[in-house]
């Protein structure tokens, strides 16, 4: 599979994920407010599933913010060096990133393991399918990560964030 295919099936995946995290996440919350404000009784899922929301928008959402340049970056030294040392750097920093994404895969798995035999109080749901959100984001930040540095190497990027990668309003 091509680069431009994987990276871009990649985004689309990223891109739905959040989507439908954050709309359960709004609705959720809404449920939640209505419920408080005008019922005088909220239902006890909603905060419970407000929270699995938020982890899984984190780990689709995280990777996209790494590729449109949305994450923390302080760079105020490092692309004031002369030469090719703001590239090596910038080059660094991705395979850093990817590097310690991949060393806490596993032991990220593992705690994901111990999920199966747990469940959630309110929604009695499987705790590794709540966990599996922090392996997600692991697996896509590296990927994304790996990505930049792989475009960087064969000199298809210059490995500055894509700023307008994702629709402004």
């Amino acid at each position: 599979m091509p680069y431009s295919k994987l990276h871009d099936g990649v985004v689309t995946i990223c891109r739905i994920g959040t989507g439908v995290a954050f709309a359960v996440l709004i609705a959720t919350v809404l449920i939640q407010v209505v419920g408080r404000s005008i019922l005088n009784s909220s239902p006890p899922w909603t905060e419970e599933l407000t929270r699995y929301a938020l982890l899984w928008l984190v780990a689709f959402g995280a990777g996209l913010s790494l590729r449109s340049g949305d994450l923390v970056n302080v760079d105020i030294v490092s692309e004031a060096l002369p030469g090719r040392w703001p590239w090596r750097l910038r080059l660094f920093s991705a395979l850093a990133t990817a590097g310690l994404c991949l060393v806490l895969i596993y032991p990220a798995w593992r705690f994901t393991s111990i999920g199966v035999r747990q469940t959630s109080p309110v929604l009695a749901i499987r705790m590794d399918f709540i966990h599996a959100s922090i392996v997600a984001l692991l697996v896509l930040l590296a990927l994304f990560a790996l990505m930049r540095a792989a475009a960087m190497l064969t000199g298809r990027s210059d490995g500055y964030p894509t700023f307008n990668a994702e629709p402004r309003p």
